[in-house]
């Protein structure tokens, strides 16, 4: 009996490497406007210290995950959250004007706990 197709088996193996590689340089692209943006100063107070850790961009350019992280508490990290969910509409226009792509992803804001997590690494280590 034969393999199920999809889609990778059917492309040779360059145009998924290109398709790969297109799509990191659309991630770094959007996660340097977004970061331009958001140092200029949205004018919503809610937002704190905000990094952009990264961006996955779905393979049809329609939605993207922004991973966030956010220097204080989990009340400071909730607001910020909040405040961003907000301005996703101001955000997605910049993205819009800035990069001349088919279609604007959709922003989804995600809080990224891996810096928290190698900061408790580092602690635990230095415990011992």
């Amino acid at each position: 009996m034969a393999p199920a197709w999809n889609a990778t088996s059917y492309l040779p193996r360059t145009c998924t490497r290109v398709a790969g590689d297109r799509l990191r340089r659309v991630n770094e692209a959007v996660r340097e406007v977004l970061s331009a943006r958001i140092a200029e100063g949205l004018n919503d107070p809610r937002i704190g210290f905000v990094t952009l850790t990264s961006v996955d961009t779905s393979p049809d350019l329609r939605q993207a995950r922004v991973y966030v992280s956010v220097l204080g508490s989990e009340a400071e990290r909730a607001d910020t959250m909040a405040g961003l969910a907000s301005a996703h509409g101001l955000l997605q226009q910049a993205i819009g004007r800035e990069l001349r792509m088919k279609r604007t992803p959709t922003l989804q804001f995600v809080f990224d706990e891996s810096i928290d997590r190698g900061m408790r690494i580092s602690e635990l280590l230095d415990e011992e």
